[in-house]
């Protein structure tokens, strides 16, 4: 695995205020049993998930990143004056151009640089990391960054592979300057490319393929050895973290990662069983309802398709 770099820095990112955005339709495990072939044992069994988040008509990841934009804005004490950059990561953006950024930016008012990122499910914090160098490089004051997916039209309504995974959500966070010794301690990023085919949607390709148990083994390996790099870079080791906020995707993913690192499991963010897999949603949604303690030590650590990975240490600071 390549390790990211962290940018030596005297300023380093904070998260002042966070905002969430969630469809009210749910679809369950019990609606899927009319339509596939499968049950609620099935799916609890291997994915963890009970129920997941459906957006409604006229509902898209720009819908859904305005609403939860604007309630992280409202809850940092700012105003959307003062964002000085915003950075979307979907997969879905409801048109190809221009960016959903634009959109988003102008559905919340800013007045700032706007633009999307897909790392897939790793991409809040590939987000979150370039954030920091912004803020660090005193190119922005504050960085609303914004992981937004409406994923299930993207979804075989007849594969039970994959229609059973699959979530809509939005979670934003408005990062800004850490008083020293908070905020971004560490982080790592990389990608293998080489697994790009094993979870994709291909040309000419309406819907998600995804190579499961291949997946699967992969995202074990990257998630628990990008979390270790990040802790290292931090000077820390698993026994530190007071809370670890996994990608959401699959309960038993979760099980192997926390193993492997060796962290306590009352000590890790878990909400798959209710929202499914919203990919760049994910992390700051569970990241949102943890609601970590001042001073508490909080790894994030995702997966995707690319093959994607990505993991960042923060220094929790409450207001």
């Amino acid at each position: 695995m390549v390790a990211g770099v962290l940018v030596d820095q005297t300023v380093t990112a904070a998260i002042a205020g966070m905002g969430v955005a969630l469809p009210e339709a749910r679809l369950t495990n019990a609606d899927l049993e009319a339509t596939l072939d499968t049950s609620d044992e099935w799916i609890v069994e291997r994915t963890g998930i009970r129920e997941r988040r459906i957006a409604a008509d006229g509902e898209t990841s720009v819908t859904l990143a305005v609403e939860a934009g604007t309630r992280a804005i409202k809850d940092s004490g700012l105003a959307p004056g003062d964002i000085g950059l915003l950075i979307v990561a979907t997969l879905s953006p409801p048109q190809r151009l221009p960016a959903a950024a634009a959109f988003v930016q102008n559905g919340i008012g800013l007045d700032c640089g706007a633009f999307d990122l897909n790392a897939a499910c790793s991409g809040f914090v590939y987000a979150l990391v370039m954030a920091d160098a912004f803020l660090g490089a005193g190119r922005a004051d504050s960085v609303l960054v914004i992981g937004s997916e409406v994923l299930t039209p993207l979804v075989d309504p007849g594969d039970r592979t994959t229609r059973i995974l699959f979530g809509d959500a939005a979670a934003a966070a408005v990062l800004v300057a850490a008083p020293e010794g908070f905020g971004l301690l560490g982080c790592d990023v990389g990608c293998d490319g080489s697994a790009a085919g094993i979870l994709e949607i291909g040309p000419g390709q309406p819907y998600v393929r995804m190579e499961g148990n291949e997946v699967f083994r992969r995202a074990v390996r990257a998630c628990s050895e990008s979390a270790a790099v990040a802790l290292a870079k931090s000077g820390l080791s698993a026994a530190d973290v007071d809370l670890f906020v996994p990608h959401q995707a699959n309960g038993r993913i979760i099980d192997a990662v926390v193993s492997r690192l060796g962290i306590a499991p009352d000590r890790v963010a878990r909400n798959v069983e209710r929202y499914g897999n919203t990919s760049a949603a994910s992390i700051p949604l569970a990241l949102a309802e943890a609601a970590p303690a001042h001073g508490d030590i909080v790894l994030l650590s995702g997966f995707g398709a690319g093959m994607t990975w990505a993991s960042a240490v923060l220094r929790w600071c409450s207001a």
